[in-house]
């Protein structure tokens, strides 16, 4: 599905929650001791898989926040550029390495909760309107719905077909 398809607040809300409970129901056969193995073929391990997601959300969610409170945004962050992501990336995955992988599942839970209430928060304009807030940029022009679906509905689609073909490889059966 693409943003523009999204006629509403509610629509767009399901489709994140569908996606995050596919995403989240892959890791129910993965044991706490495979969380860190890495295979070929698959770029992230498990505990990665998990770490990019709260990374994004969380990032995105700041973004607003430090915008609302009268912060100038730099996106993706300070510390990092857009041709950069390697090492954001990097950075989520030591933020989240010593959780164990049901705790990172209770995170990322709790996050996406806190993703939905963020939504609800925000109205038609700020959600569907491109420009509402200066994070959301002038190149790429996109409003808040597409940030919103490339951080959320799509990874958790993108990267269950990841967890998947990981638990393929390693041999982990969904049953």
């Amino acid at each position: 599905m693409s943003t523009h398809d999204y006629l509403s607040k509610e629509e767009l809300k399901n489709a994140i929650h569908i996606a995050y409970l596919s995403l989240d129901h892959e890791f129910d056969y993965i044991d706490e001791s495979q969380k860190d193995i890495r295979l070929e073929g698959v770029d992230r391990t498990p505990a990665e898989n998990l770490a990019y997601q709260l990374g994004w959300l969380n990032l995105v969610m700041k973004w607003d926040r430090d915008e609302k409170a009268g912060g100038t945004v730099i996106t993706p962050s300070p510390d990092y550029k857009w041709n950069q992501l390697g090492g954001l990336y990097q950075s989520y995955y030591h933020t989240y390495a010593a959780y164990s992988l049901d705790e990172l599942r209770s995170l990322l839970k709790e996050t996406e909760q806190q993703w939905q209430d963020w939504i609800d928060s925000l109205s038609d304009e700020e959600l569907f309107t491109q420009g509402v807030r200066k994070w959301t940029g002038n190149n790429p022009r996109w409003p808040m719905v597409k940030w919103i679906h490339i951080n959320s509905v799509a990874p958790f689609k993108t990267f269950r077909s990841k967890i998947r073909k990981w638990k393929k490889l390693n041999r982990i059966s969904s049953t």
